[in-house]
């Protein structure tokens, strides 16, 4: 089994490669879905997002506003990183627990975690292998205002809540540039893909946990 986390910028594209990995027959684990599913009402992380940042942030079916919450965090590293202790652990819970599912039924599985925040939460080193999606600053901009409707301010607010996507390139084992067509961030997963399952197979034959 091969532990692959893949996180990018916002704007970079990488839900794009993750479906391309997906499709070459990788266990894709959203973590965005897992957070999700840690904030549920009444869980601890949901009463501790409350606690935090007040009933303001809900719902009327008290499920948590992420737009809202997004609002309050996206320009407050403070009250970003206050968020982040609240559901981070929650999160690699849920994670372990769908590795730990995978390896019952396929041992040489190769997982991909998508993973927004895996340099600036500090996670890569509990992954075998780390892969960055690479876009521009300004790519990133021009994708988040066509995407999400915003202005240019909105865009780069959102992207300085990040780290710097080319500060990440030296905590990354594999680059996949997609500024290019479609066809060409898909042969470079292929490519990429290969060299995955060959370290994969070189951690099972050693005995790599």
């Amino acid at each position: 089994m091969l532990k692959v986390g893949l996180t990018g910028g916002i704007g970079s594209g990488k839900s794009t490669v993750a479906r391309y990995f997906r499709e070459k027959g990788a266990y894709v684990i959203d973590f965005d879905n897992l957070a999700h599913l840690a904030e549920k009402p009444d869980s601890a992380a949901w009463q501790g997002i409350v606690d935090a940042f007040g009933r303001q942030v809900l719902n009327e079916d008290n499920t948590i506003n992420r737009i809202k919450l997004g609002k309050i965090v996206f320009s407050d590293r403070k009250r970003r990183e206050d968020l982040n202790r609240i559901v981070h652990p929650a999160v690699f819970v849920k994670w372990r627990e769908k590795v730990d599912d995978i390896r019952k039924i396929r041992k040489d599985a190769i997982i991909i975690a998508d993973i927004p925040l895996l340099i600036e939460v500090g996670w890569q080193d509990r992954f075998d292998v780390v892969i960055l999606v690479y876009t521009s600053a300004e790519v990133q901009i021009k994708r988040i205002t066509k995407r999400n409707g915003c202005s240019r301010r909105e865009a780069m607010d959102r992207l300085n809540s990040q780290m710097p996507i080319d500060d990440k390139i030296a905590f990354a084992d594999f680059v996949i540039r997609n500024e290019g067509s479609f066809d060409d961030t898909s042969r470079l997963v292929d490519e990429t893909w290969i060299k995955l399952l060959e370290m994969e197979r070189n951690k099972r034959e050693t005995g790599a946990c």
